[in-house]
């Protein structure tokens, strides 16, 4: 059987290719799952997607009548999948539910380090053989605060990190994590994290209920010279309301690589076009702010764990099997 994968990078088609070969045969696509790229599946039983595929009821619906059983998101989110409408038209949907916590971890720490320690700005500067120190400067972390909104796998792991910086440690959960509460972790609510955090750091998914989690009223709750992550997912915050801030002066510095709007930009190459999205435009022109293309979970590690699981899905489909990944079930008979 053949499977068609959309959306796979340069770096993902060699682990993809490897880990199906001798079961079935992949296709391998770089564009993404859209309106416009769906009838491309007809035929395909199996089709893989990518984090910013968009699958509406229009989408979905071509992927049914095109003879679509399966689809194998190879991510965790699965916010871009229309699930209601994936069941009332029997298809199956799989995700990958966990994979390296370290990568997306490590790589807040990098987006929070860049910002404190001004790198970016720093780089640019000596590729031009300016060395002045001059709004270089940053602070040390050890003995301040970080906070951490969701304290799940990365969560946890971010909070590992901020440990070992010597950092004071506040979380705030629907359930406590007691690997973090070993570590001296203070669960409290939102308001005095955001409150008493000097980094504030979010790792929680996004659904209703998490939908701009941190919006105007929570932005202005936290501190002027506060450092602020995001590399969950884009729609946690409300950016205009961030934006507003930002052009205020506050915050020591942000970092994100995730963007509400990031579907039709992320992954893809806009260097020749002109952006339309002019909050985005304004967001990357602030100094204090490094804006990365949704690439935390991209190491090796991850993504061969990633590529894994997607194999099970697809192997745990054709022998009828529900596997722990299963969002939408097979329909009945």
């Amino acid at each position: 059987m053949e499977i068609l994968a959309f959306g796979v990078q340069a770096d993902e088609r060699p682990l993809i290719e490897e880990a199906f070969a001798g079961d079935h045969d992949v296709r391998c696509l770089d564009v993404f799952l859209n309106e416009d790229t769906a009838p491309i599946a007809a035929g395909y039983e199996i089709v893989s997607t990518s984090v910013n595929a968009v699958l509406d009821h229009r989408v979905l619906q071509t992927l049914a009548a095109g003879g679509t059983q399966l689809i194998a998101q190879r991510s965790t989110g699965f916010n871009n999948i229309d699930l209601d409408v994936a069941e009332r038209l029997g298809l199956t949907v799989a995700r990958v539910s966990h994979y390296s916590p370290y990568s997306v971890a490590e790589f807040a720490w990098t987006l929070a380090m860049a910002v404190n320690r001004r790198i970016v700005r720093a780089s640019n500067r000596t590729r031009d053989f300016d060395f002045r120190l001059d709004g270089l400067m940053g602070r040390d972390l050890r003995g301040r605060t970080a906070g951490v909104l969701g304290t799940g796998r990365i969560g946890e792991a971010f909070t590992r990190i901020a440990h070992g910086f010597g950092m004071e440690l506040l979380g705030w959960d629907v359930t406590e994590n007691p690997a973090c509460l070993d570590l001296g972790m203070r669960y409290v609510d939102k308001d005095r994290l955001l409150a008493e955090a000097d980094l504030v750091s979010l790792h929680v998914p996004l659904m209703p209920a998490t939908h701009h989690l941190l919006d105007a009223t929570a932005l202005q709750a936290m501190k002027d010279d506060a450092i602020l992550v995001n590399s969950s997912r884009g729609g946690l915050i409300d950016t205009e309301a961030l934006v507003t801030e930002l052009r205020a002066g506050r915050f020591t510095g942000v970092g994100l690589d995730v963007y509400e709007a990031e579907a039709g930009l992320f992954f893809l190459d806009k260097s020749l076009e002109v952006v339309e999205d002019d909050t985005l435009a304004r967001l990357v022109t602030f100094p204090n702010v490094v804006v990365t293309s949704h690439q935390a979970y991209y190491t090796r590690d991850a993504v061969g764990q990633i590529v894994q699981a997607t194999l099970r899905n697809v192997l745990d489909h054709l022998a009828g099997r529900r596997g722990e990944n299963v969002l939408v079930p097979r329909a009945a008979g």
